[in-house]
């Protein structure tokens, strides 16, 4: 496996299904779970691009395997745009079990959401 591919190992986007378009300026939230506390750590946080994507998310470490997961702060993108919401967050967990590359992408209008494991 390259270094770049390495580098990008999580990434994630959302989608408007409303609007058919991007979602951005979207602050996403990364957490690992923490057997040790059990509890959730955070990693990382960003806000999605133009594009609605964030492209490098996982921080270098020395071990990426565990379970994660995205917290999307959905209420307030839908705020703005003076649409009402019944899912303020969005939660995405899942696990990491090796070093392929995982993008995971939330689809979402104002009243519902799919996620899946994209490329």
């Amino acid at each position: 496996m390259h270094a770049e591919e390495n580098e990008r190992q999580l990434s994630t986007h959302m989608l408007d299904t409303n609007r058919g378009e991007p979602a951005a300026e979207v602050m996403v939230v990364l957490f690992k779970w923490s057997e040790e506390s059990y509890g959730w750590e955070v990693i990382n946080r960003g806000m999605t691009a133009g594009n609605g994507r964030i492209d490098n998310f996982l921080p270098d470490e020395e071990n990426k395997e565990g379970t994660y997961k995205l917290l999307f702060e959905t209420g307030s993108y839908f705020e703005k745009q003076g649409i009402s919401t019944i899912f303020p967050f969005v939660e995405i967990i899942f696990s990491i079990d090796d070093k392929s590359h995982y993008h995971i992408p939330l689809t979402m209008s104002a009243n519902g959401y799919s996620t899946y494991r994209g490329s």
